[in-house]
């Protein structure tokens, strides 16, 4: 066990945080909540970046880091979807959580075959996870209705829009394999 792996574990461990401080009925409670999820974004950063600083890349993180942020990306969505209650926050949360469960299948049946690479997180995919991290910071920090909050709707359609132009770039990627096991 090295330090990335237990800022892994502890993105984990924040997850079920999250979701208490949603749902305490208290108005330091979202602010605070936005803040975990803030926090949550840096550990998933500083774990890569010093699991290649210190040379601690293991298959237990290369497996464990993008399910921890996979889960806590799902849960803040999901959250937020029943916190704004409309189709306009609905569907790009939608968009993004389906397509990180075809990415991740994807991913799966390209490393089965040895081709892992060929589907490998592009610049895109790293916008894209900015532009979500940043768009569900603002939409936990800020009510429905609030015009930051509506700025972060705005953000999370950007994201969304990436989301799918990389969906649509790894699916290309990895079509001539996919075309030949049909």
């Amino acid at each position: 066990m090295n330090i990335p792996n237990i800022l892994t574990l502890v993105r984990i461990f924040f997850i079920p945080l999250l979701v208490v401080l949603f749902y305490l009925p208290f108005s330091w409670s979202m602010p605070l909540a936005a803040g975990l999820f803030a926090l949550a974004a840096v550990t998933d950063w500083l774990d890569g970046y010093l699991a290649r600083r210190w040379n601690q890349s293991t298959p237990f993180g290369a497996f464990l880091d993008p399910v921890a942020d996979k889960l806590m990306v799902a849960v803040a969505l999901a959250l937020l979807i029943e916190r704004f209650d409309t189709l306009v926050l609905t569907l790009p949360a939608l968009v993004i959580i389906g397509r990180e469960i075809v990415i991740s299948a994807l991913r799966e049946w390209m490393a089965e075959m040895g081709k892992r690479g060929m589907v490998a997180v592009s610049w895109i995919g790293k916008l894209k996870t900015t532009l979500q991290m940043v768009a569900i910071l603002i939409l936990l920090a800020f009510p429905p209705g609030h015009e930051i909050a509506l700025f972060g709707v705005a953000v999370l359609y950007a994201a969304a829009i990436l989301t799918l132009w990389s969906m649509i770039q790894y699916l290309k990627s990895a079509w001539p394999h996919l075309s030949r096991s049909m």
